[in-house]
């Protein structure tokens, strides 16, 4: 049931994020993919032994967490959801000024796509550096990277995925279109 009212809880909110990724990608005949939160760690399973269905697995109840593992889907081609966890490679927490870097330029696309999707449900949008060990936030270029690459999508469009995902969050949580350039700002980012 679709509402515009405040969901009281996050788990509440995530529970609405999941179901709209599932009313759009869930379907046996198409893409065959479900977003399921209650995880200690973010995970991608393709289909397979005793799941029938694709699994973007997200950390506990955090819609952060459900929006970003979801624009890491929509960034993911047909081979890569193919693998485990895509078939990235990860560097946990403590990664060196280098491997930050390099984590960087990634994680561009993926999290000016959650930006949108977090405009989309009207939730604040955090960037994440994902490196606490070392107390690297996010770098001034990283932000400047993700902002420019929202106005690129603002401009350009969405292929049919991330853009069919943002359109159904809008609808479910009463939210204007996501794609108007002027909702975004660079200094929004923290």
């Amino acid at each position: 049931m679709s509402s515009a009212a405040e969901p009281a809880t996050a788990a509440e909110v995530a529970a609405r994020i999941s179901a709209v990724f599932d009313r759009c990608f869930a379907d046996s005949r198409g893409l065959n993919t479900r977003l399921c939160g209650g995880h200690p760690e973010p995970f991608y399973r393709p289909a397979g032994g005793d799941c029938p269905f694709h699994r973007v697995e997200f950390t506990l109840d955090y819609p952060a967490s459900a929006l970003h593992e979801a624009a890491h889907w929509c960034v993911a081609g047909a081979a890569r959801r193919q693998q485990p966890d895509y078939g990235y490679w990860y560097a946990p927490d403590g990664r060196s000024e280098e491997q930050q870097r390099l984590f960087e330029q990634v994680e561009v696309k993926p999290q000016a796509l959650e930006w949108i999707f977090s405009r989309a449900c009207g939730l604040r949008f955090r960037v994440s550096a994902d490196n606490l060990a070392l107390g690297l936030g996010p770098s001034d270029d990283f932000k400047a990277a993700i902002f420019e690459q929202v106005l690129t999508y603002c401009r350009q469009g969405l292929s049919e995925r991330p853009r069919q995902f943002a359109v159904a969050l809008a609808v479910e949580f009463g939210r204007p279109q996501p794609f108007c350039e002027l909702q975004y700002r660079l200094a929004d980012l923290t």
